[in-house]
């Protein structure tokens, strides 16, 4: 039954299929019209609105125009205008304010002024800004607000220096704050009063607070935030260029062996001081001048600094000291005072001798002057008086011979020499324990 079930109902479906895929397509889809999108209207007052909207976009009107009366570098404190570079590391066509985004022409290094500044005006400027000069009570009350660490009007100061976006940041403070706390660290703390004429120059605020490396910048009293200057930020750190090489292999003024027993002596001798990274170096360059006063090399150890920093710790000291770097090995730097020091330190020395006329000076010339120097203290002993000639005690006999008896103590020893010395009549000498 079931085989007979199966078979009728495959039968039936497979005659009465045709008829209705057949009436399916004359009731649906031969009078069905082709595809077309159904438009919806729009709504005028919509539209209205979108234009609206594009209108009040703000369009960026580039390129900027400053008036900063000075040139734009990465970094003002940390640079040296004077000094050109000998080659890039990019191409000095790519701007790091951005394609079109300025209207001064990228060099590699600075963004230099289209027109010369007139510096009087600027100055002038710069006075209205301020005002009068704040009281001792207004300066207290300020320092007392601001000077804390956990003050939140705070900027931090690396080894970059004082930045060209840093410019802005401080604007940016001053809009809410009269003043901003600057926090020093780093390679920038060996020369503070740099950092200061520069902050104060291209911010054209006023420093009212120094305790080594912390800064109060004040704005002055008639600082208006809507009209702050125009400042374009740099959109990436721009690759430093390379200048000359920092230490040479034979030191100006001296041959290579002198060199090489200058470099011997100093890694053999004590560290002068050990710094830190990121630390506080503001006793850095006294310290070497003072250690320049007795010694020729002097030895700093930069353990944990970095060589990056320890590159420019040594250009820092060069020209502040002054010193040349002979040796960056074993992160120790090696200075030596240079020719014209040791030159003036025995010229004072010889100086003194020649005036005085006492020859007891003369053997503490090796001690200060160099090996080559020393031919000079010839000319100063043939103007010296001669030493007195002991010529009377020729003739006479030598002094016999005293044999001391077997000594128990120290104390013994001082007790004996005295009875038995020749020259019993001199004060006795005290010899140490």
């Amino acid at each position: 039954m079931l085989k007979l079930f199966s078979r009728w109902r495959h039968d039936f479906h497979s005659h009465n299929r045709p008829q209705i895929l057949r009436h399916l397509t004359k009731s649906h889809f031969e009078d069905d019209p082709p595809f077309s999108p159904i438009l919806k209207p729009q709504n005028q007052k919509n539209k209205k609105l979108k234009e609206d909207v594009s209108n009040k976009k703000p369009q960026n009107k580039f390129p900027i125009k400053s008036n900063l009366p000075f040139d734009f570098r990465y970094s003002y404190s940390e640079t040296n205008p004077s000094l050109e570079p000998i080659g890039y590391r990019e191409t000095p066509k790519f701007s790091p304010f951005g394609p079109g985004r300025l209207d001064r022409k990228w060099t590699g290094t600075v963004a230099p002024l289209q027109q010369a500044a007139d510096i009087a005006k600027v100055e002038e400027e710069r006075n209205a800004v301020l005002g009068n000069p704040l009281s001792e009570e207004e300066v207290s009350e300020l320092v007392e607000r601001y000077r804390h660490s956990d003050c939140s009007r705070q900027i931090n100061l690396g080894k970059g220096g004082v930045t060209h976006n840093m410019i802005d940041d401080i604007q940016n403070h001053w809009k809410k704050a009269e003043a901003v706390r600057i926090k020093c660290l780093g390679v920038p703390t060996l020369d503070m009063d740099n950092v200061c004429f520069h902050l104060e120059e291209k911010s054209g605020g006023k420093i009212i607070y120094r305790q080594i490396n912390i800064l109060l910048l004040y704005r002055g009293r008639n600082y208006d935030p809507k009209n702050r200057p125009v400042v374009p930020l740099m959109l990436w750190k721009p690759y430093p260029p390379i200048y000359p090489k920092l230490i040479k292999n034979v030191a100006d003024g001296l041959t290579f062996e002198e060199t090489k027993e200058l470099r011997n002596r100093g890694l053999n001798s004590p560290p002068l001081m050990k710094l830190t990274r990121n630390g506080v170096y503001a006793n850095v360059v006294e310290k070497v001048r003072e250690a320049f006063e007795v010694e020729q090399v002097v030895k700093l150890c930069c353990a944990h600094v970095g060589m990056s920093d320890s590159k420019r710790i040594a250009v820092k000291l060069r020209d502040l000291v002054p010193c040349v770097p002979i040796l960056y090995k074993d992160e120790q730097i090696i200075l030596w005072s240079g020719k014209k020091a040791t030159e003036n330190t025995l010229n004072d020395l010889l100086h003194i001798v020649s005036e005085k006329k006492n020859a007891r000076f003369l053997p503490f010339l090796p001690l200060y002057a160099d090996t080559r120097l020393q031919n000079y203290a010839p000319t100063f002993r043939s103007s010296l008086p001669s030493p007195p000639t002991f010529d009377h005690l020729q003739h006479r006999s030598p002094p016999p011979v005293v044999y001391l008896p077997e000594i128990d103590s120290h104390h013994d020893f001082r007790r004996q020499a005295r009875q038995h010395c020749p020259f019993s009549s001199l004060p006795p000498i005290l010899l140490p324990l």
